[in-house]
């Protein structure tokens, strides 16, 4: 038992040094890309981050136990979400013309 246990243990946390490793990369990537081209366009900048942390999220999630920092991904995930609308309504109010006045 003790055998099986630890080893679910460092499966776990390859699983989270990987994902670490992969979203610092994907962000660096972006990053670097978002630099290389002069204007930064930082809708376009979380958008990417966003989709990369998904992604990345989506991989590394256990299939069939639900654990507890699962919950605040979430959170952050709706938020995620909430922004993303927010940025695309803006986008396209821009297309057709609307203005919105605070």
């Amino acid at each position: 038992m003790d055998d099986a246990r630890l080893s679910l243990a460092g499966i776990r946390m390859r699983k989270q040094q990987t994902a670490i490793i992969a979203l610092t990369l994907w962000l660096t990537i972006v990053s670097l890309f978002m630099l290389l081209r002069q204007p930064i366009d930082f809708k376009v900048l979380i958008v990417l981050w966003f989709m990369g942390i998904l992604v990345i999220m989506a991989l590394i999630e256990p299939q069939y136990v639900k654990p507890g920092y699962l919950r605040y991904i979430r959170f952050f995930t709706a938020a995620g979400i909430v922004i993303f609308v927010v940025i695309v309504a803006f986008k396209v109010m821009e297309i057709l013309g609307l203005e919105i006045v605070f």
